[in-house]
């Protein structure tokens, strides 16, 4: 039975935004891949992470911002410290979050998975708030692409070990796993 919140790849009751980073997806979904990002390092609530999924992030704003230059990338969805979800891409749609990655011997990750970027670093603790929207949406997406199980939800240091550390040390996959 069709998700009713569903439309177009897109769940109607999370706030959205259409990058231009993104593609067809010619494969089921079968990879959830959690991330974590702020823009500055560290700082929260800006308004660059946004700019950046966008393509429009201005590369002077701050000093860290110059490896950005040129760089096209976005999530599927974006989950605040305070829980909002935003979602960029479809989930029929192939999103720029992986990068060089693998999984299960398989190569390039963005063409079979779904990312989702939690607002945070790596060694600073997620907000509830941000486990209760991530654990809603994971059911949701149970729902919507039956290939995705907790087996198949891995950190983008996972698929990219040596290259990413996200979501880091401080991201607890046991609270998020066993309430699902």
């Amino acid at each position: 039975m069709q998700n009713p919140a569903l439309k177009n790849g897109r769940y109607n009751d999370y706030h959205q935004r259409q990058s231009p980073h993104a593609e067809p997806m010619l494969e089921p979904v079968s990879l959830l891949v959690i991330h974590n990002i702020s823009l500055p390092a560290g700082q929260f609530l800006t308004p660059f992470v946004d700019d950046l999924f966008m393509g429009c992030i201005d590369c002077t704003a701050h000093e860290s911002f110059m490896d950005l230059q040129g760089l096209k990338v976005a999530a599927h969805f974006f989950i605040n410290r305070e829980g909002r979800v935003t979602q960029y891409v479809g989930i029929d749609q192939v999103a720029w979050h992986a990068g060089l990655s693998s999984f299960n011997g398989r190569e390039g990750c963005n063409a079979f998975s779904l990312g989702v970027e939690m607002e945070g670093c790596d060694d600073v603790p997620y907000e509830d708030l941000q486990y209760t929207a991530l654990i809603q949406l994971t059911k949701r997406l149970f729902t919507d692409c039956p290939m995705l199980t907790k087996e198949r939800i891995q950190g983008h240091s996972d698929i990219a070990p040596g290259r990413k550390t996200d979501p880091g040390q401080a991201f607890d996959w046991q609270r998020y796993l066993s309430a699902l």
